[in-house]
């Protein structure tokens, strides 16, 4: 069963560097305690956690628009940045088995549900507590999430067939260019995917990895104790963010197709080293993973 609260890991703020938005201020913005990220992972009620999101939002609108903030969010999302309900989701045979999956995890990190309809194309909705509504950019990076996991583990530029919000952004060419899709004003937020796109086979697959996404989902009383506890970090190295252009600086973050990201992908799946992929100083304090969207 989803819970009420949702879970903050405090490693969103390696993120929030790689955007140029300061985490301190947006916790100030926000009204949360000064030290939350720093604490471990936390849990927020949903009108706290829609105001740290809206804090990030307001943070953004001082490079540009909220928009412009959640496309920057998906082109940062890569195979260096892990997170459990990522690598397993990139460990999948496709995109369709990858929602199933994170549709079964995902009211454990919070009270949002994934509802996943592959009938025919596959369509992927967001189910949000009943009120207050989500804010735009969370939203929004949640529909942006899915379209980078695509692109990223096929190595194609994946385009949707639809995509479905309830308010349509103020900027909705920023976003139809990076979806290479319209935006249509809908129920629910919601992105499709054509049959082929679904069942695209994943270039990141490896089954053997999904053990402990498995392990988080059954019931809490069968959970070892390492089980629960929050995976390390592995060695990751994200692309800075551009403040204007919002394009990651594609030197440190090769475009989708190169060679070289597919073999980098392919030795992190194996555990190896992959080259160019920062290491952090071991006297500095590891910081738990964030957690997908």
């Amino acid at each position: 069963m989803a819970g009420t609260r949702f879970d903050l890991d405090p490693s969103i703020a390696v993120l929030l560097r790689d955007l140029d938005i300061s985490p301190a201020l947006v916790l100030r913005r926000a009204g949360l305690p000064a030290d939350l990220l720093s604490r471990g992972a936390s849990e927020l009620d949903p009108a706290d956690y829609y105001r740290f999101w809206e804090a990030i939002a307001r943070e953004a609108e001082r490079h540009g628009t909220a928009t412009e903030a959640a496309v920057a969010i998906g082109e940062a999302i890569s195979v260096e940045h892990f997170s459990p309900p990522l690598f397993a989701a990139l460990s999948s045979q496709d995109l369709r088995t990858a929602a199933e999956r994170l549709a079964v995890y995902k009211p454990l990190i919070g009270p949002v549900a994934l509802v996943v309809d592959s009938a025919s194309d596959l369509t992927i909705a967001y189910r949000w507590p009943t009120a207050p509504e989500p804010p735009v950019l969370l939203a929004m990076a949640e529909i942006l999430f899915w379209v980078a996991l695509a692109r990223l583990a096929t190595r194609e530029p994946v385009r949707p067939v639809r995509v479905t919000m309830p308010q349509i952004p103020t900027d909705p060419g920023v976003l139809e260019d990076h979806l290479g899709a319209r935006v249509r004003t809908g129920d629910a937020w919601s992105v499709t995917f054509s049959q082929a796109d679904a069942t695209r086979p994943f270039l990141t697959e490896n089954e053997g990895d999904v053990a402990g996404l498995r392990a988080r989902a059954a019931p809490p009383a069968r959970r070892s104790r390492r089980a629960r506890k929050h995976p390390r970090p592995r060695a990751f190295s994200l692309g800075r963010v551009a403040a204007g252009g919002r394009s990651v600086d594609r030197r440190r973050h090769p475009a989708v197709g190169d060679e070289s990201t597919h073999s980098a992908t392919a030795a992190q799946s194996r555990g190896d080293v992959v080259p160019g992929c920062a290491r952090r100083d071991p006297r500095e304090p590891r910081t738990p993973l964030s957690r997908a969207q």
